[in-house]
Order: C-alpha cells, then sequence, then structure tokens
C-alpha cells in the first residue's frame, strides 16, 4: 500500500510538471514571481555633535609633542618678564592676571596685553590660552580695583544680595562676565563655593555668609549665568575650607568627620558642577582633610581626588591651588611638587615657578616616574573645556 502511494504522488508530480509546459528534463522558463533587486548597503550613522567634539580633542591630542602636551597642564601666573615669549617656550595652557598685572592700564592696553598673549599662542601650538583672573567681587577684584577698567569695585556676594537678591547677584554676574570678555578674560576663577557664616572664619568675607542649602543655590545660580555668558567659572576651594586658616602661610589642618562635608560643604560643589554645562571647572584647597587623608594636602592627595571623581561623579577639569603657596612647599624633598600633582589627579597647575616645575614633570616622564597616560588623561580635560568654552 505504501509503495502504491508513493508511485501514486510521482505521477501526479509529472501531470503537474506537463501542464506547466515543462518536463521533469527541462529547465523551466518561468519569471520569479518576486523581483528581487540587490539591496544597497546601509550608510553608517551621522556621528553626533558630542562624537564629532570628542573626535576633535582626539585628534589634537595626538598632533601634540609630549612637551607641548605637558605645557597645557599650566595655568600659571603671568611672570614678571618674557611673558609673550615663555607662552611659546614653555607651550603653555593659560595665564592668570593678578592685579600688579592690570594696576593703571587703560581697557586698550590690557586688551593689547592680553592679546600678544594669545597672538604668541596661535603661532606656537594654535590652542588659544586660558585667560584667568580673579574677580570674586568684595576683598577679591583684580580688575574692578582699577578705575580705568571700572569705576567702582565689584561688591562682594554678600553686599549684591543685600541690595536686591539673587536678581542683584546675577546682574552683577553678567555684567563681571561681559567686562572680563570684553577685555580678553574667558575664565573667571570664582564663585567661591565654600560654606561660612562666622564672620570670625578666615573665608567668611569671601563667601556667599549664609548655609549650605542656600549657598548650593547660589553657587548654581551663578555658575548657570556665567554659563550662559560664555565664562569659564572654577568652583573653589574643595573640599570646602569652612574655618581653617589661611595656606598662603601654613598648614591649614582640618578635623572635620566626613559627614560635616557630605551633608553640608560638598552640597554647593555638587550644584555647581550641575550647571556648569561643561564650563566649570574645580580648584583643591592645600587644607588637610583628615577625615580622608591625614598625610597630603587635598591639592597633592589621591584620596580626596578620588574621592572628587567617583563619589561627586565629576569629570570636568580639577586643579591645585597656587603650588607656591607655604602650605606646600615641604611635601616634595627634590621640589617637584607639580609631579606629586598630576599624580593625585590634578588636570592644571596653578604655580608661579613653573619655570622649575615643567622641566620636572618632564623629567619625571623621561624616567618613568609619571606616565603618559596620565598626562595624556589631563590634556584631553583641559583641551574638552578650552572647546566647551568655544575656544577651540
Amino acid at each position: 500500500m505504501k509503495r502504491l502511494f508513493t508511485i501514486l504522488l510521482a505521477v501526479l508530480s509529472l501531470l503537474s510538471l506537463t501542464a506547466c509546459g515543462g518536463s521533469p528534463t527541462e529547465e523551466t522558463s518561468q519569471e520569479p514571481l518576486v523581483d528581487i533587486q540587490p539591496q544597497e548597503p546601509e550608510a553608517p550613522p551621522e556621528p553626533t555633535p558630542e562624537e564629532l567634539a570628542a573626535q576633535e580633542v582626539e585628534d589634537l591630542l595626538a598632533s601634540l609633542t609630549l612637551e607641548e602636551k605637558v605645557g597645557q597642564l599650566f595655568f600659571v601666573r603671568v611672570p614678571d618678564t618674557d611673558a609673550v615669549s615663555d607662552v611659546s617656550t614653555y607651550h603653555l595652557g593659560g595665564y592668570i592676571l593678578f592685579g600688579r598685572d592690570t594696576a593703571d592700564k587703560t581697557a586698550d592696553a590690557l586688551i593689547q596685553t592680553i592679546q600678544s598673549y594669545q597672538d604668541a599662542a596661535a603661532v606656537d601650538t594654535g590652542i588659544p590660552l586660558l585667560i584667568g583672573v580673579d574677580e570674586e567681587g568684595g576683598t577679591v577684584v583684580r580688575v574692578s580695583s582699577n578705575p580705568h577698567l571700572r569705576a567702582s569695585k565689584f561688591p562682594s556676594p554678600q553686599k549684591a544680595y543685600a541690595s536686591g537678591g539673587m536678581e542683584a547677584v546675577l546682574a552683577d554676574t553678567r555684567e563681571k562676565d561681559f567686562l572680563l570678555s570684553a577685555l580678553g578674560f574667558n575664565v573667571n576663577l570664582s564663585p567661591v563655593a565654600d560654606v561660612s557664616t562666622n564672620p570670625a572664619d578666615f573665608m567668611y568675607d569671601r563667601t556667599f555668609g549664609q548655609d549650605a542649602a542656600a549657598t548650593a543655590d547660589y553657587v548654581a545660580q551663578v555658575v548657570s549665568q556665567m554659563a550662559e555668558d560664555g565664562m569659564g567659572s572654577v568652583l573653589k576651594h574643595f573640599p570646602g575650607y569652612g574655618n581653617n586658616v589661611d595656606t598662603h602661610t601654613g598648614i591649614a589642618v582640618d578635623q572635620r568627620p566626613l559627614e560635616s562635608f557630605t551633608s553640608s560643604d560638598f552640597l554647593p560643589f555638587q550644584a555647581g558642577m550641575e550647571s556648569g554645562g561643561g564650563k566649570t571647572a574645580v580648584l583643591v584647597s592645600h587644607n588637610i582633610m583628615t577625615a580622608v587623608d591625614g598625610d597630603l594636602p587635598a591639592s597633592l592627595s589621591p584620596k580626596v581626588h578620588g574621592l572628587l571623581r567617583t563619589d561627586l561623579g565629576f569629570d570636568g577639569v580639577v586643579m591645585t591651588d597656587d603650588l607656591a603657596m607655604e602650605a606646600v612647599a615641604a611635601y616634595s624633598a627634590d621640589g617637584a611638587v607639580a609631579v606629586m600633582a598630576l599624580e593625585a589627579g590634578n588636570d592644571l597647575v596653578i604655580t608661579t615657578d613653573y619655570r622649575t616645575q615643567i622641566p620636572k614633570v618632564l623629567e619625571a616622564l623621561e624616567s618613568g616616574a609619571l606616565s603618559e597616560e596620565t598626562i595624556d588623561t589631563a590634556c584631553s580635560r583641559v583641551l574638552t573645556w578650552k572647546q566647551n568654552l568655544g575656544l577651540l
């Protein structure tokens, strides 16, 4: 029966082929029912603006020599002599102007001076300089202390707030940004994010003078306004100055528990980081934060920088306070304090004695004491900050 069934199937198949005009041994000439055209390969997706920006930084970094990359990590005080030539000699990342650099200058003279620095950078690496200044208002006014540049000094944050609340503070911030930008500055080392409510504290007059929550709100709004105006901001002095003494002249040891920082001091820094739009950096103080590292100043401590990067999640530029201060001078037996700063996780070194420190960094790289990967990571962040500020 099974065999009969198989034979019947074979016969039916032959009849079907014959009915269609074919034969068991002929090729059928029927056209396929569906015309299948070869598919063009899909074009790769267009890169996003973020990817293009990252690629620009990567390409620029790859084009730099090791000496040029190291130079980009130094945001230094303008020297008394050879300021223009030092830009190319050391491939500097930026200059910070102090009162002596702005004193008695007219606006035109200051603009021309700053432009001469930028012209030197354009000829050297083609990468514009960070041009910074401390224009906090109140007791720290490197620009508005010169009556040729502004009729009166900018008020302190506390006085601005007392005169008209946050509206007055933000109007004051805008005026600072426009004045500084017109003169050639692209970074204001401000605002002070330290929390202080005690007039006896060393830092009190430079702070907002209110509790952590109010200070956080102040910092967030000021940093957001600065970002909108295209002005680089710097949150200082991480991890929070508290009631510590002046580290320009000695060691400040902060023995408060970590909880004191997390519940208070860190709040304004976190607020500023979140509202800065990639245009804000963090400056680390020389205070010894015993809750995290009892041996090293925060500016030289890998543990404190780890806290900033990991716990607070900040991936922008981190810079030291001035390494020429007394508080850090004793921590490097061979004087290579900038090497320690870069090893700790800083991206920018603020210092007066860069002519000594840059060669020491290069020596450490040559000996293998400092890795080129450390330099590349820091330089990439610096270039990204410059890019975010519209300099690249």
